[in-house]
């Protein structure tokens, strides 16, 4: 029993290190000044008064929305500021089932981009392949609607690498490891972005 729960505090363990290891990764210049680039292309937007979009499926579907209620709520609670515009394409079921069911499930996002998207606004598309049919059907069509695309990639960020306007990868191909780092850095260019608005 005792050799069964140290062999399980190992796995932990193995399991921290390897996200340390990724994140230590992150810190090159070369992530650090896409970070900030990118964060200056989300300010611009919102200045402008557009809006920042984003979509993804399972845990990164999660994460669009947990991005978006940062931008829209605040970061942290010492926060006073005001609302951003943020939405995540992956949080109405009516309109994700009924696009799903009409249009296909590649439709999902492109539809919603179709109803919503203005040439102002900013597609974030976040994946950890980068190869996702819905995914790249919505940078397609944002790319259509003049809209600026941004994708949080993984795995040698895949097909939406050619697709997208910006794109940021994370030097992995361990979803779990990827999904940790994709939120780590959502977190970081909130914060840039209140910092850029002086919020």
């Amino acid at each position: 029993m005792k050799q069964d729960k140290e062999e399980k505090k190992s796995i932990a363990k193995n399991q921290i290190e390897d996200s340390i290891k990724l994140k230590e990764k992150i810190k090159s210049d070369e992530i650090l000044e896409k970070i900030v680039e990118i964060s200056d292309i989300l300010s611009d937007c919102i200045k402008n008064d557009g809006k920042i979009l984003l979509c993804g499926n399972g845990g990164s579907a999660a994460d669009a929305q947990h991005i978006a209620g940062e931008l829209v709520v605040r970061l942290t609670s010492d926060s006073q500021r005001k609302g951003l515009p943020a939405m995540a394409l992956t949080s109405n079921p009516s309109v994700v089932t009924a696009s799903a069911n009409d249009f296909g499930f590649e439709s999902v996002f492109a539809r919603q981009i179709e109803a919503l998207g203005k040439e102002k606004d900013i597609l974030i598309l976040i994946s950890t392949s980068g190869n996702s049919p819905n995914l790249l059907k919505a940078a397609e069509t944002a790319k259509g609607l003049n809209i600026k695309t941004i994708g949080l990639l993984g795995k040698g960020g895949g097909k939406l690498t050619s697709l997208v306007a910006h794109s940021l990868l994370v030097p992995s191909d361990d979803t779990q490891r990827i999904q940790e780092v994709h939120i780590t850095i959502g977190h970081i260019l909130v914060s840039l972005v209140e910092k850029n608005l002086m919020l």
